[in-house]
């Protein structure tokens, strides 16, 4: 029996349910449009710097899913340094991660060239400079070799089949379709959302095909975008938060989850792909807006004489976002904060108070007193 969506009549003609679909297109290209806008109004060096953080979280994340652990100090040293920006104490970068950080950058700014074999060959050649894939002997820059390629559960002796992809001597036909159609295909969010699961589904190496298919993700949303925003969020952090859901999506799309209906329908898939977009979009419109709620706070605030606690105090909260700053302020976590002593918390809060950079929160008194960041509206 015709399990996979490969073997189906018809693939790969993929089809989908727009008037499904419709709702999700809107939300997210209105929330690629806020980003865009929210961006033109911003500091510059807030902007870089948002993206700075994004890239870590895109790296660090993508290679999360494929259960590789990144340091995190050598991955902002390896961006750092790929971006121009100023170095800090910890420069030690290692070859793997400087290599995945190299893909990352390159899909997310040379968006407007051709997808080719050899780009891609390019791409696994660097996640696998060794020749290896942890202690095993791996075809790099190549296709995999003739073994039948199988996504298998870890459980010994009770092994389950999620996926088997398609057979090695229909690979290079495989990947003139896949590459002639995404050359010439108009960048879209359905395009996004193809590209993704169509090269997934082919799964052309030996290792890294998860990471090399998020990079695609990304050189399409970057066409879309003009990369004007596609540095400011990470779709890979969201992925890789909900890696049960990703996977069920594809189980259910790819085969192992047996349909009744038509087979090549993949609407489930971009209804979870979109979603998850959407989600990475929002984090990061909360993340700017944190960004505009404190250039707007100093803004109204430049002329206040505060002491480097009282400033440390506030940016601590600033940074992390008011709503995520739990129980508000009190004068037990300033000393924390601060790292001072009870009698000069307390004057520094009677400061802030008379400065009008915090409040008394609402309903407190006593030994129980809280106290939250006074913020204009966005």
């Amino acid at each position: 029996m015709k399990r996979w969506i490969w073997e189906q009549d018809g693939y790969p003609n993929f089809t989908y349910d727009l008037n499904k679909l419709e709702s999700l297109i809107e939300k997210v290209s209105l929330e690629q449009g806020y980003l865009a806008a929210i961006t033109q109004t911003m500091d510059g060096d807030n902007v870089i710097q948002r993206q700075f953080e994004a890239l870590i979280n895109e790296t660090m994340s993508t290679a999360a899913i494929e259960g590789e652990i990144l340091n995190r100090d050598s991955v902002k040293a390896s961006i750092r340094q790929k971006l121009g920006l100023k170095s800090t104490r910890y420069n030690k970068t290692d070859k793997i991660t400087d290599n995945l950080v190299e893909i990352v950058i390159d899909a997310n700014t040379n968006y407007n060239q051709d997808l080719t074999i050899q780009r891609l060959f390019g791409w696994h050649n660097a996640l696998f400079p060794k020749g290896y894939s942890g202690l095993v002997k791996i075809n790099v820059a190549a296709f995999r070799g003739k073994e039948t390629m199988q996504i298998v559960s870890a459980n010994l002796g009770s092994e389950k089949v999620y996926y088997e992809a398609p057979p090695r001597e229909s690979l290079e036909e495989e990947m003139h379709n896949f590459l002639a159609w995404f050359n010439k295909t108009p960048p879209s969010l359905l395009k996004a959302c193809i590209a993704h699961l169509w090269f997934v589904i082919i799964h052309p190496f030996d290792d890294g095909n998860g990471r090399i298919t998020r990079a695609i993700t990304d050189l399409v949303l970057s066409k879309i975008e003009n990369s004007k925003i596609s540095r400011l969020y990470s779709m890979s952090s969201v992925i890789n938060a909900n890696r049960i859901g990703y996977y069920q999506a594809l189980e259910h799309t790819t085969g192992y989850v047996k349909k009744e209906e038509n087979y090549l329908d993949i609407t489930l898939w971009c209804e979870w792909f979109l979603s998850t977009l959407l989600e990475a979009l929002l984090d990061a419109k909360k993340k700017l807006g944190y960004i505009v709620q404190k250039t707007k706070f100093w803004d109204k605030h430049k002329n206040s004489n505060l002491n480097a606690r009282e400033i440390k105090v506030l940016n601590f909260i600033l940074d992390i976002g008011v709503e995520n700053f739990k129980g508000n302020l009190s004068k037990k976590k300033y000393m924390s904060i601060a790292d001072t002593a009870s009698t000069t918390a307390s004057r520094d809060i009677i400061e802030l108070l008379k400065f009008g950079c915090i409040k008394q929160t609402e309903g407190t008194s006593g030994r129980n007193v809280a106290y939250e960041i006074v913020l204009d509206e966005i």
